[in-house]
């Protein structure tokens, strides 16, 4: 299936540093609830985020990473999550961050 650029570009997609990373034992699937600051223009989200195969809590503060913004939030049992962290499959299935190569300012929009 091929979309159109115009389709592409509906989707809000930001980077954003972790600012605390929390465990989230309710979760079905081990997970982190994150908490993100995407700059003034947008602010500080959360996220739930199964990153617990491959990131340490700590090691994910102050890591920037991209994140889907315009999502209707999903309630994920007691936790509201308003962003969807974006990554890829490792070897097992696990998920690596997307995350610049390079510091840029939180906020900044994928293009």
């Amino acid at each position: 299936m091929t979309i159109s650029y115009d389709a592409f570009a509906q989707l809000d997609i930001r980077v954003g540093t972790i600012v605390a990373a929390d465990p989230f034992p309710q979760a079905r699937h081990p997970a982190y609830k994150l908490t993100i600051d995407f700059g003034p223009e947008i602010g500080v989200k959360r996220s739930s985020a199964q990153l617990t195969a491959n990131y340490a809590r700590d090691a994910l503060i102050g890591r920037q990473v991209a994140a889907v913004v315009n999502f209707a939030p999903r309630q994920i049992g007691p936790f509201m999550s308003e962003v969807l962290v974006l990554g890829f499959p490792d070897a097992v299935g696990a998920v690596v961050l997307v995350v610049p190569d390079k510091p840029v300012a939180n906020g900044g929009k994928l293009f």
